[in-house]
This record gives C-alpha cells, sequence and structure tokens, in this order.
C-alpha cells in the first residue's frame, strides 16, 4: 500500500519537507534572538531615559568613549559654547522634512569639551543654500541631554564622505572633528533637552528615540515560523493520508469491476432456461 513513497514524485517531496523543517527553525531561532536583542535595548533605553540626571563626568572621560549601557542616560554638563567651531550635521530629517542638526562644541574648562547637539533647523531653500541658525547662548550655560555614542558608518547606516563645504559633517563622531580643535573632546555627544539659561529663537529639540514594541513583532514571526513547521508537517502527512485513501479507492473500484467481469463472464456461459440439451 506504502510503496508509492518510494516513487521518484514523493521521494521529491520528502526531501523538500526535510529541508523546510530545519530552515524554519533556524528562522524561528533567528526572530527570537531579534527579540532578545531588541527587548533587552528597550529595556536598556528606557531605563537610561527615566534615570535621573547625572554630571557627564561621572559616565564618560575625555578622550574615552560612551559604554552601550548608558546610551540616552540624561546627563548635566556646565561650560561656554564655542561658536567658532561650530557645525551642521547634514542629511538630518525631524517632522518629515530635510534639514541639518546644530552642533557646537560647549568648552568646560581644563583643555576639555564636550559636542552638543543644540536641536534640528530646517534646510534653506536650495540644497547649496545654508539655514538660518539661532546663534549658541554666549557666557556659562548649564546643557541638560541625553548622552549619546559618536556615530559611526555601521551604527548610522550613513556613508561618510569627504569634499563637504566648510562647517558641515555627516557624521557626529567625536574623535574625527576633535582632530581639528584646540581642546580635547568627551567622547560621544550630548543631545540637548534643556538648557539655562534658556533662549529664543532655538534649535527644535530632538526627540526622544521610539522605544518600540520592544521586538514584540519578532517574537511574533518567531512563533509564526515555528507554527509553519506543524503545518508542513501535517500537510505532508494529509497528502500522504489522501493519496492512500485513493489508491484503496480505486483498488476497490477495480476488484468490483472485476468482481463484475467475472460474473457476466460466469452468465454468459450459461444455458438460457428451459433448453435442453442434445
Amino acid at each position: 500500500m506504502y510503496r508509492f513513497l518510494l516513487t521518484p514524485r514523493w521521494l521529491a517531496l520528502h526531501v523538500v519537507v526535510l529541508l523546510v523543517i530545519p530552515a524554519f527553525v533556524f528562522l524561528g531561532q533567528w526572530q527570537f534572538g531579534r527579540y532578545e536583542e531588541r527587548s533587552s535595548n528597550s529595556d536598556v533605553v528606557t531605563t537610561n531615559l527615566e534615570a535621573e540626571p547625572v554630571p557627564i563626568a561621572e559616565l564618560v572621560k575625555p578622550g574615552g568613549s560612551v559604554d552601550e549601557s548608558t546610551r540616552y542616560r540624561t546627563v548635566t554638563v556646565q561650560g561656554a559654547y564655542d561658536p567658532a567651531h561650530a557645525l551642521l550635521v547634514r542629511r538630518r530629517t525631524q517632522n518629515s522634512q530635510l534639514g541639518f542638526y546644530v552642533l557646537t562644541p560647549l568648552v568646560t574648562g581644563q583643555g576639555q569639551a564636550v559636542l552638543v547637539n543644540r536641536g534640528w533647523v530646517k534646510a534653506g531653500a536650495t540644497a547649496d543654500a545654508l539655514p538660518e541658525v539661532p546663534p549658541a547662548p554666549s557666557g556659562q550655560v548649564t546643557v541638560t541631554g541625553r548622552l549619546r555614542p559618536s556615530e559611526t558608518e555601521e551604527s548610522s547606516g550613513i556613508r561618510n564622505r569627504g569634499e563637504l563645504p566648510a562647517g558641515q559633517v555627516l557624521l557626529i563622531n567625536a574623535d574625527a572633528i576633535g582632530k581639528g580643535l584646540p581642546y580635547q573632546l568627551v567622547g560621544g555627544y550630548v543631545s540637548l533637552t534643556e538648557q539655562q539659561p534658556r533662549t529664543s529663537p532655538a534649535p527644535e529639540p530632538v526627540p526622544p528615540p521610539d522605544v518600540g514594541a520592544g521586538g514584540g513583532l519578532n517574537f511574533a514571526y518567531g512563533v509564526q515560523w515555528w507554527l509553519f513547521i506543524g503545518v508542513a508537517i501535517g500537510g505532508w502527512l494529509l497528502m500522504i493520508r489522501r493519496e492512500v485513501r485513493d489508491r484503496s479507492a480505486e483498488q476497490r473500484r477495480e476488484a468490483e469491476d472485476g468482481g463484475a467481469a467475472d460474473h457476466a463472464e460466469r452468465d454468459g456461459h450459461q444455458a438460457p432456461a428451459g433448453t435442453l440439451e442434445p
């Protein structure tokens, strides 16, 4: 009855099922891994956003780098802006509009400074036109903002290139920017959320990160891939069962047809009723 399972067509189907199952297992595990990664990242970012502000010196030192566990932590820093070395960060979108981030060093003293992203400004009327940038305040200020690690091509997805207009960059990278400054930069940068004293007008603050669902979709996709394993196995067994049923029905029909033919043949050899044999 089950010898049909060894025919070329069915052997090909077996191979497909045996290949599909481990593929679905792998895809499910990959999605669950992404779920754990994003959930962990979401927990870290949420905790840091809700934490009380601390002086930046407690988290990062001049020449050091921002640890991944402290990104988006709210910090405070005091100093005076250096508008002579301010930069515009190109290709930054906010409110569905293309514009620039306004990046200004905040000199803290003792030959040290922190890069501060003061906010976003709308791009100029043409590609070559400079945007209108509110000036940085003079004198001592206290900045409160979210600590961010330096951007790289890998972390930002932005391809860095040269030949930019003077005073413009594509990436906020403290190491690269610090090479042209007369003081040492603290690793990473601060995205301003509050400043004392306040100034007006001022660049538009950068909104907080979207924590999202913490990988909930990845978890759902993982479950979905593993459900597909049951669908593949169930479909394979259903096809076998249907084939067995169809072959059994065909054999019964053939047996019935064969029995009817034998019966008709026997009837054909019998003499008609009432006829005498010689």
